[in-house]
Order: C-alpha cells, then sequence, then structure tokens
C-alpha cells in the first residue's frame, strides 16, 4: 500500500514523503517554511487526516499532509505540543500547550476552551513547562491523561471538565509521554527519563517496570503500541536527552518483558517518537531526536533506516495516498 510519511521539524517546517520515504519536499501550504512543529495526530476514524502543532497554534490536513489549514483558537500565539483525538467522538480533540495549558474543542476544533487545570510557569530543568502527554482513555473516554514536562502527571474523570494531580507513586515530575494498554485490564503506562510506571487502577497506585534492569539505554521518550495487539508495545529511548544514540525497545507481553529492536545502523542521537495508523497495524515508523527515520513493516521484526536526514525532528505521522 502506498503511504506517505509527514514529519515536523524544530525550524524548517514541516516535511512530507508521498512514497513511504524516498523523496520529500517541504510542506508549503498553512505552514511558515521555518516553523516549529511540535506534534502529531492522525484522525481515528478520517484516515487521510491529521492534526499538526506548531508554534502558531494547531493545524489540519484533510488531504495526507499535503495541505494545511490553521484552525483558529486561542492557541494561535502559543506552541502546541500535544494533539489527542477522542476515539469514540472524534468531534472531541484535547491540545497541551507551551506554556503548559490544556484545551479542549467539541466540535471538531471550530471552537476552543481553555480548561480549568493548575500547572507550574516554571520549572529548572526547562524553564517553561510543555504538555508532553495526552491521552484518552478508548473504553471509558470520560477518562483522560496529561503528562507535563516538569510537572508531573495530571487525570482527569469528566472528560476535562476537572483535574487532578497525581500526588504519589510517580516520583519524577518530568513526564514524557502516557499510553493506555487495553488488554483484558486497563493499564496506564507513563515516561519518564529513567523509568516507566504503570497503573492497572485508575492512577492510584503505580509500580516502576524496572528500566534500568531490562533496557541499555534506560532515558525514555515516547510509548506506543500495536493497534491491533495491544499486548506490543514499543518505548523510544536513548542514554540522554541529547544523547549520542538510542534504541527501540518492544514488549510483547503488555510491558513486563522488553527487548531491543535490531536496527540496521547505530542511531546519532535518541529514538524520539513514533507513528502508526489503523490502516495498517504492522506498520511502524519511528525517529531519532536529530533527524534520521527508521521504518518496519512487520510490527518490529525488522527495521529499514529511510535515505533522508533531518534536522531535530519532534513530529511523526504517516497516513495512507
Amino acid at each position: 500500500m502506498s503511504y506517505a510519511i509527514c514529519i515536523g521539524t524544530i525550524g524548517s517546517g514541516l516535511w512530507r514523503s508521498p512514497d513511504g520515504g524516498e523523496s520529500w519536499g517541504r510542506v508549503q501550504q498553512g505552514l511558515w517554511s521555518e516553523s516549529r512543529v511540535y506534534g502529531m495526530s492522525v484522525h481515528p476514524s478520517e484516515l487521510r487526516t491529521v492534526f499538526a502543532g506548531a508554534d502558531d497554534g494547531i493545524y489540519k490536513s484533510t488531504d495526507a499532509g499535503q495541505s494545511f489549514a490553521r484552525l483558529d483558537s486561542p492557541m494561535n500565539k502559543v506552541d502546541v505540543w500535544k494533539i489527542a483525538v477522542d476515539p469514540s467522538n472524534p468531534e472531541i480533540i484535547f491540545a497541551g500547550t507551551r506554556p503548559a495549558a490544556l484545551y479542549r474543542s467539541k466540535d471538531s476544533g471550530k471552537t476552543w476552551q481553555q480548561l480549568n487545570v493548575d500547572m507550574v510557569e516554571e520549572c529548572p530543568n526547562v524553564r517553561i513547562p510543555r504538555v508532553t502527554a495526552l491521552a484518552i482513555d478508548p473504553v471509558n473516554p470520560k477518562v483522560v491523561w496529561a503528562g507535563v514536562e516538569v510537572d508531573g502527571v495530571r487525570r482527569s474523570l469528566d472528560g476535562g471538565d476537572t483535574w487532578t494531580r497525581i500526588e504519589e507513586g510517580v516520583p519524577d515530575p518530568d513526564i514524557h509521554d502516557i499510553t493506555i494498554n487495553v488488554n483484558g485490564s486497563r493499564k496506564v503506562l507513563t515516561t519518564t527519563p529513567r523509568e516507566i510506571f504503570a497503573t492497572t487502577d485508575v492512577g492510584e497506585h503505580w509500580m516502576p517496570v524496572g528500566v534500568g534492569e531490562q533496557f541499555r539505554l534506560p532515558y525514555c521518550r515516547a510509548l506506543t503500541q500495536k493497534i491491533d495487539d495491544p499486548k506490543t508495545l514499543f518505548v523510544a529511548t536513548g542514554d540522554g536527552a541529547v544523547g549520542k544514540t538510542g534504541a527501540i525497545q518492544r514488549s510483547r507481553d503488555g510491558g513486563n518483558k522488553w527487548e531491543a529492536a535490531t536496527l540496521p545502523v547505530e542511531p546519532n542521537s535518541p529514538i524520539w517518537t513514533f507513528a502508526v495508523h489503523p490502516a495498517n497495524p504492522d506498520r511502524i515508523v519511528s525517529c531519532s531526536h536529530y533527524g534520521e527515520l527508521y521504518a518496519t513493516e512487520d510490527a518490529g521484526d525488522t527495521w529499514r533506516k529511510l535515505p533522508r536526514e533531518f534536522t531535530e525532528i519532534r513530529a511523526l505521522s504517516w497516513l495512507p495516498n
């Protein structure tokens, strides 16, 4: 199946390949060529629709990333780092920003409301905190999770109307990602720089996975799962935030045991994020922090490196043509 890849960079805009990574062009319609693009999210039912979060708001494409249009919102002058679309009701969209704040639309992005959630304005590590994780429970969409770098995990039990901060169980407030693993019970996992924490009771209790004992490179960024097999999880790792190498870890039992993927070359920096799509659950695209792209067509058994390299990549998606 022919597919397109879209990548969001820091300072050189959004790039698109129409042929699975063989050739590339910068997206000229809708986004500035020097934009900083921090996050991307594929629509759960409109398979060629993708949202992008940039340094001047939130954008939407309905043609598999060939062109984008900005959705007018209160986020027009801030950095949008994370976007999540409710799989049970795609008219509901959440967005997270820097400075750290949460917004919600109930009409497919036509109007937006800033949500009442307390987040710190400054922190020592990154100066201005940012929302780096958003996840909506696919079984109970009233449960929404947000992670802040560097200000901990937030949970809503009423669809985003009210939020509480997780005070116990996740001792490191430097949150990088959150995913909800629906596999019999619902396990929520969150990554921090040196550990993955998991809860099976909606955040009341958390247990560390034990990254230090299982991962050669323990610095953890993005989490994702195989769309048609929630037992299969992937985590992006490296040797540090601006490190020299990276790795992809895969679990086939819901996050209990992990194995390192065999990549065709040693990554030049930490692996940063993943792109998955319901059109082909076996295809996963990943990237290093500093511009390398990797793809698998067999759910992580084998990987290939794509020929083109870029500047710093923060966002990634793939879509059917």
